[in-house]
């Protein structure tokens, strides 16, 4: 089970850094004529930035806390915190008729619980 969790966060932490890291950098215009991107017209240059911040911020909560045995806590806080945001996602594509990208969102979310659920309970790094 530890290894699966490692397993589930170390790739939810690479779609949160390869996502973090294309809305941060990327100009909105652009994200906007990507597939999927298209959500992005509808809100601010820096709420995107924003946002890619963020998923860069969760990448690095999935593991380092863990890594370092830092405040090992937020590794759960922060897949809770994916749960949240991928609900949004979801929501955010659904309504857009985007529903492959929505069910992706709902992918990331189940793995993301998964993760939480593991780290605050059966494999938890306190215990």
């Amino acid at each position: 089970m530890n290894l699966a969790l490692w397993i589930g966060a170390g790739l939810l932490a690479v779609v949160a850094l390869a996502g973090g890291v294309i809305k941060a950098s990327t100009p909105r215009e652009k994200l906007a004529a990507s597939p999927g991107g298209a959500w992005t017209q509808d809100v601010g240059a820096g709420s995107v930035k924003a946002l890619g911040v963020l998923e860069i911020l969760a990448a690095a909560g999935l593991i380092l806390p863990a890594v370092v045995d830092v405040a090992p806590v937020l590794v759960p806080v922060t897949a809770l915190c994916w749960v949240l945001l991928m609900v949004g996602a979801a929501i955010v594509h659904g309504r857009r008729s985007e529903f492959q990208f929505a069910a992706l969102n709902l992918i990331y979310l189940v793995l993301a619980a998964f993760i939480a659920w593991g780290r605050f309970g059966p494999e938890s790094f306190t215990g």
